[in-house]
Formats: structure tokens, sequence, C-alpha cells
């Protein structure tokens, strides 16, 4: 193992588990690993605790990966992401560490579960699953807490060879960590000392039977081989850690001899929802599953059966979902499909799919549990800053112990902001980017307008957007046919064909005029709108406006005329307006 593991660098590290996307409260913690480790010139680590061979994936690897790299937070130390686009690939192994993925890292860790052994501080277990059942039964029948009962021929700091032997030859086991009986400090830089009482740590597994090594155990051997000094994460992770210490205490290094070190711990706040319940992926399926339930109440022809059927998925799977046996997200995403709501945002990738910018979700992130504890000029609290200003100001002790709430209307105004400050052309830019992954179809429609078309027309979209899927509706004139878009007929009504045909006369009239209308700009055509306007003595130019609105788009809202032509160009324009005449009749 490299010297630089113990040079005196800050190493931090983020090691999600790739059993599916990357949770937004993840990412939270990412991003303060790695402005710590940035703001004190240290190293950030990305490693893949992939130990759960059932529910890990490489697909859900590389969106981990990909939703920091999207997030801008880029690790100096993990697993190489060759992002798309051509841009420099991130990650890599500069001191020789890794590997970054825990899978490929199993004889490291059965080095270090036979040292244990052979020093007595762990040992091989041979009950099978029907053993412990019977005694989790025995103990809660007599209303006690189940605690695992150690062999009677296991004695702290013995080998036991016999063990040893019988699980070399292949018997079903599983190792278990010897707990010591002293009283265990986590150090936390949060929290201040947490203590944990003598005797309250039971023998727990550190191998399991399929021979994977289990998180407990595997994150404390990666940790100090990887050099990470400050292990930031969420206080849900509490109550493992001086499971985590216990073993540092108990560990040497097989390279050198060295004790294992204790890395400075600080638990994060929790983040929740507004209405105090906590943030998960399986608020997802509470709205698909109550959705649901009201979708059957109404209409008793959607039974399970044909429910399973119309959504492609077994019924009996569906059943359980419906009872809350199971809050499966694929169901959850089926079920929200078919009846057409929308789920909360949990994950990055569903902010990213709603088109929130990254750096405004960055921003809204840093200031669930942390605050600069600075001031505006006007006294207030500082909270609009760019993510080198996190790594510039970022310091444990301005982390808070209270829980966070996630207020999506707050994060909702900071994105809308974040796209108001976007010039047209950047917009543009990253809406076609956002169309190009996210909407392919409506991709390919809109790579048919020019440059100029393209900014004009994000010019008129940008300020009505708080995010980039905003922009979908009222874009939809631009990226249809001239004979695609259908006319409301409410629409018609009100602005064409009331007042005897008002609406409609001033159309044909102004229809007239357009021809000579030079240069096609949004400033030329809007001054020939208000010149028309004044020319028929109306208060505003609202009297020609709805017309010419609802004959360009079918619609009665539209952005500002001169964008909306603009963009249109002048044929189609004329051809819109035509054919409007020509339908319903001038």
């Amino acid at each position: 193992m490299n010297d630089s593991t113990h040079s005196g660098l800050t190493v931090t590290r983020f090691a999600p588990s790739p059993t599916g996307h990357l949770h937004i409260g993840g990412a939270r913690t990412a991003l303060f690993c790695w402005a710590f480790a940035k703001r004190t010139g240290g190293k950030f680590i990305l490693r893949i605790e992939d130990t759960d061979l059932a529910r890990s994936s490489e697909e859900s690897a590389r969106g981990i990966m990909e939703d920091l790299a999207w997030l801008g937070i880029e690790w100096d130390e993990g697993p190489v992401l060759r992002h798309l686009g051509g841009q420099r690939p991130i990650g890599g192994d500069p001191r020789h560490v890794g590997p970054f993925f825990q899978a490929q890292r199993l004889a490291l860790y059965n080095q270090y579960i036979e040292s244990l052994v052979r020093a007595g501080r762990a040992y091989p277990a041979f009950e099978t699953g029907d053993d412990l059942e019977v005694k989790r039964k025995a103990a809660t029948a007599a209303k006690k807490t189940y605690r695992y009962e150690r062999p009677a021929d296991v004695q702290p700091g013995v080998f036991n060879e016999d063990r040893w032997q019988q699980a070399c030859r292949g018997d079903a086991h599983v190792v278990r960590f010897l707990a010591p009986h002293e009283q265990i400090v986590v150090p936390d830089q949060v929290l201040g000392d947490v203590k944990i009482a003598p005797g309250e740590l039971d023998d727990f597994v550190i191998r399991k039977a399929d021979g994977m090594p289990t998180y407990h155990f595997a994150v404390v051997i990666d940790d100090e081989l990887m050099g990470v000094t400050h292990v930031l994460r969420a206080q849900e992770h509490l109550a493992n850690t001086p499971r985590h210490v216990a073993m540092q205490k108990a560990l040497r290094r097989t390279d050198t001899g060295a004790p294992f070190r204790t890395p400075l711990y600080g638990h994060m706040p929790l983040i929740f929802n507004m209405d105090g319940s906590k943030m998960s992926k399986r608020d997802k399926a509470k709205i698909a599953r109550a959705s649901l339930k009201a979708a059957m109440q109404k209409d008793p022809s959607l039974t399970p059966a044909s429910l399973a059927m119309t959504l492609g998925i077994d019924e009996a799977a569906l059943t359980g979902f419906i009872a809350a046996d199971n809050d499966a997200l694929d169901t959850a995403e089926r079920i929200a499909r078919h009846l057409k709501i929308a789920l909360p945002e949990i994950e990055v990738s569903d902010f990213r799919g709603n088109g929130y910018l990254p750096g405004a979700i960055v921003n809204f992130l840093a200031l669930l549990g942390w605050n600069p504890g600075l001031k505006t000029q006007d006294g207030k609290d500082l909270e609009k800053f760019d993510a080198a200003f996190i790594a510039d100001h970022f310091d444990l002790a301005r982390i808070g112990k209270a829980n966070a709430k996630f207020d999506r209307n707050k994060l909702l105004s900071f994105n809308a902001e974040a796209i108001g400050a976007l010039t047209a052309a950047e917009f543009a830019r990253r809406w076609m980017e956002w169309l190009a992954e996210f909407e392919p179809e409506i991709h390919a429609k809109a790579s048919r307008l020019s440059a100029e078309q393209l900014t004009i027309l994000a010019g008129a979209l940008k300020p009505r957007a708080k995010t980039l899927r905003d922009a979908l509706r009222p874009a939809a004139f631009a990226l249809a046919g001239d004979d695609e878009y259908t006319f409301d007929a409410a629409a018609v009504e009100k602005n064409l064909l009331s007042a005897d045909r008002a609406g409609m006369k001033l159309l044909v009239e102004f229809r007239g005029r357009l021809d000579t209308v030079e240069p096609w700009t949004p400033e030329a055509i809007t001054a020939a709108i208000d010149a028309f306007a004044k020319e028929k003595g109306m208060p505003n130019p609202g009297g020609i406006a709805q017309p010419l609105r609802v004959a360009l788009t079918g619609a009665g809202v539209s952005p500002g005329l001169g964008e909306t032509m603009a963009v249109l160009g002048k044929a189609s324009s004329l051809r819109r307006i035509d054919r409007c005449v020509q339908t319903h009749g001038a």
C-alpha cells in the first residue's frame, strides 16, 4: 500500500451502493465531502460499495457517476468516467489505493478476516438461519430483546483453530466480530463525542454466508487502506459507527503492522419533507399507491387483474404494491405514466429529467444542514452562491445538528432565478442538450430551427420557465408544422368569431400589411402591430394581437407576438394566417 495514505493529506470519500439512482440526500453528502476536501487542499474519493451482489449493477454505478459529474461534483480518485461529449475523463488512481469497486477487493477483505480470526477477535459461526429464528421467537415470547449468544468455545483473544478449520473445509458459516466489553467513543465533528456503554455491541457478522464482506467490515478496511481521514455522512449511519470504531481498534495493517486509525466522523442532519416525514424513495410509491386507489374507487372496472395486464406487471406484485407490502419503484413509475400523474423528485435523475439546472441544485443542497454564516449587503443571510464559493468557505463547524427541510418551492425559486440569469443563447444551448437527453423526438423538431430562430425562441421562453421542462408547452407552436396544430374552439369563438367576426376581419386586414414588414425581426413585427392598433383607435394592441395569436398557434396564449412570428419566419407566419382564414372563413 502506498505510503501516501499516511501522509497527513485530508481525504474524504463518498461511497454509494449501486442499487438504484443517486438519492438527492446522497448528492448532499457527496457535495459536503467534495467541498471539505477542496477547502483543505485534500482528495475526494468515489468508492462503489457493491458487495450486495443481488442488487448491485454496473448500470446503477454509471448512473451515479454521471449524476455526480452533471452536478459538477468531480472525484479526484475513483472509477474513471469517460464522459459523453469528448470531455476529459473523471477519476483515476494516482495514489494506487484502488480498485474502487468493493467486489474487486475480496482478497483484501479475506486477508483481514483471517488476521482477525487468528488474533481471536473474530470467529466462524455455524448456526443456520432457522436456528437463529427459533431463538428470536423465544426471546420475543419472553418479552426480551434478542441478542446473539456467543458460543461457549469462543474466548476473546484466543484463536479457535477447530472452528477455522471447519470453515476452511467449506461448512456453511458466517464470520462474526468478537465485540469488546468496553466503552466505545465516536469522535464526531458535528454532534460531539458519542459514547456507547460497555456491552452494547453484540457479535455482529462481518462476512456473510455467500463469502462477501458486510458493509460494516468492508468500509473499515477501505477507509484505512485508502487513507480516509474524515468520514462525513448522514446521521442515520451513526448507529453503525461504534461497530466501525470497535473494529478499527482491533485491526492492524497486514503490510506494516500499524494499528488502524479512527477517522474523524461528522454525522450530518437528515433531510425531511416539509410535513416532517423523512424524504425517501418510498415517497414515490406512496403517491402512486394513493392515486391508484382513488382511481380504482371511482372506476370499479379497474381491478388488480386488469391493471396488471395494462401495466405489464405481475398481478401478485401489483396486489402487494396496493397493499403496501412492497414499494417497487418500477411499479410506481408505471402507474404514474398510466394515470398521467407526477411523482415527487427524489433522485438526482428526477431533477435532471424535469429540467433543473445543476448549479441551482448544488446551491440549494448546500443549505440543507450548512450555511456560510455570511450576510448580504442588506443584512440578510447569504443564500445564493456557486460551487466554487462552497469549496472556498465550507467548514464543518457550520454544519447544524437539526434535521433539514427540503423546501421544493424554494428549490424551484432558485432554479427560476438561475434560468433567468442565462442569456438567450445559453438557455437555447442548455434546453437543446436537455431535449436531446430527455425528449429526443422534440429535439429532432427543434433542430430544424436555425440558431437565430432558437435564440429568439429561447428569449421568449426563458421568462416563463422555472425549469427547462416548463418551456415545452409554450414552444409547441414553433415545433409543429404549419398544418399540424389544432385550433382551440373556445379561443376561436372568443377572439375571431364573436361580435360579428370582428377579430377575423381585423386579421384579414392586417394580413395584407405583413407583406411589407422588413426586416422580419421581433422589433419590426411588434412595431407593425402597434401601428395597426393605433390606426384603428384601439386602447391597446390586444384587439389584433389575440386574433393573430390564435391564427399562428391555435391558442389564446403564446410568447410575445414579435418573437412568435420571428421564430416561425415570414413565410410560415403568412401560411398559418391563411390557413386560419380558410378554416374559419373570412
